[in-house]
């Protein structure tokens, strides 16, 4: 969120996203891609600094039931192995 702010305090001063990525190198490894990227969202009226949704894995994954599920595969993992094969 930090590099949104300062990109659009420079886009609201009328610096250019080329002068603006010029600056910001100067004090905050940024890619001259995010500049352009948060330049073009606030040119067209997103001033928010919320992320779009996008797919990808649900937050909800992360879940009470899911760490509890996985704890057992785990736990059960350690278990010895029936070595009688060998």
């Amino acid at each position: 969120m930090e590099q949104g702010v300062n990109n659009k305090f420079c886009f609201k001063l009328g610096r250019t996203a080329t002068e603006t990525h010029e600056m910001l190198v100067k004090v905050d490894a940024v890619s001259k891609k995010c500049v352009f990227e948060w330049f073009k969202r606030f040119r067209d009226g997103k001033e928010d600094f919320k992320d779009e949704p996008r797919s990808g894995r649900p937050p909800t994954s992360t879940t009470p039931d899911n760490i509890e599920r996985v704890r057992r595969m785990l736990a059960d993992d350690r278990q010895p192995k029936d070595m009688s094969y060998i």
